[in-house]
């Protein structure tokens, strides 16, 4: 794709980042077969290679309307695309970068603003959010149907492992999910307890940066990464690895390096701190035969896996779940669009929630089809949203392994 940037971002950075994913693109179009909101809306502009000429077009000067940002909003960032792309198109980034530059220059009507920078400003930090969810649950059935959907039960965390091992690794316990899913983690210390590995956390590590960077606080979303590499830091020889329980955060905290090498104080630790870090699905593979041992015959029936976007398409990890839930004995499958996005997205399903919901209902119908009893899956957004339209209990498949374990 030829391009001729404008001079207010031409040899900058950015610019010459968004040049060469821009000129990699050959308009083939395979990605608008994999592309979820161009599946349901129909509009070139809602697929990637639409989106792509749209931000080509405000990157070489031409000024960006409010429907150019809602095109741009619309895309649920589930990098489908670039598991299609037989260019190796870096679509993410991309979007990224170009809706900055159309935030700058296209005002949001104020009911709009509002929403953005209550979500911008509200999930990141713990310590107001576990309150009010609390708060909310008990409210529950006098809210609306949106925010009903994300006040889903919480199951108890249980008991945190007090023994003390000579393997140790690193978990993030991030923004959300200490209220929404405090099992998650406590299930994977006991777990890797199990193992004999000692899980640890990091009491001033918290939001990963995902929720403001990809809503355009981008500046506030590195601020956030910061914190969490001077958190992390005083571990780092002390551990093998930084665990990652949400896929969502894996894939931003995987890509610091990227997105700090810019930081001359923090550019060689947030690359450190990337190469440490792993899915947890990368980590329990090397202890499958001790769990084959332990849990073989114990998890009788049919497990339906929903992969992330984020692990399958963010972070190119494929099979590896299936392959730890096999090797323990699980009846595990994957439903016939397992590659399609639930329409969770991180803070999406609040923003777009027709979309979100039909994305949901047309996952459950796939996920129902394979006649499984449970629903597994790798990243509390998708958990949450996904148990928000079905009776079938859905579960980190973490804490699958610990009831059997238990």
């Amino acid at each position: 794709m030829q391009t001729n940037l404008a001079d207010f971002i031409k040899g900058t950075r950015e610019g010459d980042e968004a040049e060469a994913i821009l000129r990699a693109c050959v308009h083939c179009g395979f990605c608008t077969a994999t592309c979820p909101t161009y599946q349901l809306l129909g509009d070139e502009l809602d697929g990637p290679r639409g989106r792509i000429y749209l931000i080509k077009q405000v990157l070489e000067g031409v000024m960006p309307t409010r429907k150019t940002q809602l095109h741009l909003d619309r895309c649920l960032t589930c990098r489908n695309c670039e598991t299609t792309c037989p260019s190796g198109v870096k679509y993410g980034r991309l979007v990224d970068i170009g809706r900055r530059v159309v935030e700058e220059r296209v005002p949001r009507p104020l009911g709009d603003r509002i929403r953005r920078t209550t979500l911008k400003e509200f999930l990141p930090r713990a310590g107001l959010f576990k309150p009010a969810f609390k708060a909310g649950t008990l409210a529950r059935p006098l809210l609306s149907q949106n925010l009903q959907d994300k006040l889903q039960p919480a199951r108890p965390a249980g008991r945190w492992p007090s023994r003390v091992h000579a393997r140790k690794m690193l978990v993030l316990d991030g923004c959300v999910q200490p209220a929404m899913g405090p099992n998650i983690n406590a299930a994977s210390a006991r777990v890797l307890d199990a193992l004999g590995v000692q899980l640890l956390v990091a009491p001033k590590a918290g939001c990963c940066g995902a929720v403001r960077y990809h809503m355009n606080d981008q500046a506030g979303g590195l601020d956030d990464m910061r914190r969490n590499i001077d958190a992390w830091w005083p571990y780092v020889e002390q551990v093998e690895a930084i665990v990652m329980t949400a896929s969502g955060c894996g894939v931003t905290v995987k890509e610091y390096g990227h997105l700090l090498a810019h930081d001359q104080a923090y550019a060689a630790r947030a690359q450190r701190i990337s190469e440490m870090t792993k899915d947890l699905s990368e980590i329990l593979p090397q202890f499958q035969d001790q769990l084959a041992a332990q849990l073989r015959g114990k998890i009788g029936k049919r497990v339906a896996y929903h992969p992330p976007c984020t692990l399958q398409h963010g972070q190119q990890i494929r099979g590896k779940v299936e392959g730890v839930l096999h090797a323990a004995g699980v009846d595990v499958v994957l439903c016939a669009d397992n590659h399609l996005c639930c329409g969770s997205a991180g803070a999406y399903s609040v923003m777009h929630p027709e979309i979100a919901h039909e994305l949901r209902d047309r996952k459950l119908a796939s996920l129902a089809a394979t006649g499984a009893a449970e629903i597994v899956s790798a990243n509390i957004g998708c958990l949450t949203h996904l148990q928000s339209g079905t009776d079938t209990p859905v579960t980190h498949w973490i804490e699958l392994i610990d009831r059997a374990l238990a």
